[in-house]
């Protein structure tokens, strides 16, 4: 990768995880102000789109509607944004936000399993040693229920397991699947409308009713969000061009980071020392697999 690519990359990546980090401690006051899970990933996903669609059309640019659009749209809605966001937004009251961020550290790894799977990329033996430590940081953070004064049901913290999985296979899928002359904008643009409509149905069928009554009443909080969503999209797709699927996933180490932070340090969430633990193992092993540059030759 070019000097100047490298440094476009950490850039875009350091903004996209403090953005995707800001995430959750806003969906738990979102979940505290009473909008369900539902509501609010819609909120995410549709605000998103509204606002990526008007700049789009500001530039005099079309959404393409092609098979090959849309079934990238279709399956990114899903692994990237409906379940991810469903998962975070209803594990977030039980879990605390900074414990639902620490998932997202494992992006990476799983990340990198996929890939190996697929046959895309080969680990050595640095890999290797970090998808191990990954999987025992994971194991620490599960058991060790979040936060010290509301210890959470390991249920919840078993399912928020989804997280990473969701995650990382979007993150292969988008690069496995790129529509031919895609244009990250466009693509963010149609991804985030397929999930709406998608969350639409969801909150139908969860919430008994459509999302927009429960986000009316909090108008200032959904347009803060709405505007996070809209800029963290148009930088997500752009990294993925810039960094890759591997690279790409490192956003949740940043997101993971920031989440913690605004989590102890605005929210007032206490985590005991076995959670941080867990986290400090699962950063090793994304740093193990990072420098990781495969097999060496015979």
């Amino acid at each position: 990768m070019p000097h100047a690519q490298r440094l476009l990359a950490l850039r875009l990546l350091i903004s996209t995880g403090v953005l995707l980090g800001l995430f959750a401690p806003m969906g738990k006051i979102a979940r505290e102000s009473g909008i369900s899970a539902a509501a609010w990933a819609f909120a995410i996903a549709g605000g998103g789109a509204l606002v990526l669609l008007a700049i789009l059309m500001a530039r005099r640019q079309r959404v393409p509607f092609d098979r090959q659009h849309l079934r990238y749209y279709l399956v990114t809605a899903f692994l990237a944004y409906v379940i991810p966001n469903l998962v975070i937004y209803t594990a977030i009251p039980h879990l605390g936000a900074g414990m639902t961020t620490i998932y997202f550290t494992l992006s990476p790894i799983v990340t990198l399993v996929f890939s190996i799977l697929l046959g895309t990329r080969r680990p050595g033996a640095l890999g290797i040693a970090g998808i191990v430590l990954g999987c025992i940081g994971a194991l620490v953070v599960v058991f060790s229920k979040g936060q010290v004064d509301r210890p959470a049901d390991l249920s919840w913290a078993l399912l928020a397991l989804v997280i990473p999985l969701s995650l990382a296979a979007g993150n292969v899928y988008r690069t496995i699947d790129w529509p031919d002359g895609g244009v990250p904008l466009v693509l963010a643009t149609g991804s985030n409308a397929v999930a709406a409509l998608c969350l639409i149905a969801a909150a139908l069928l969860l919430d008994g009713g459509l999302p927009f009554a429960m986000l009316a009443l909090n108008p200032f909080l959904v347009a803060a969000q709405v505007a996070l969503a809209a800029l963290m999209f148009a930088l997500f797709f752009r990294l993925q061009v810039a960094g890759g699927p591997v690279y790409l996933s490192q956003i949740g180490y940043v997101a993971a980071a920031t989440g913690l932070i605004v989590g102890v340090c605005v929210l007032g969430e206490r985590y005991g020392p076995v959670t941080w633990a867990g986290a400090a193992v699962i950063v090793a092993g994304v740093v193990a697999t990072t420098f990781d540059r495969g097999p060496r030759a015979a």
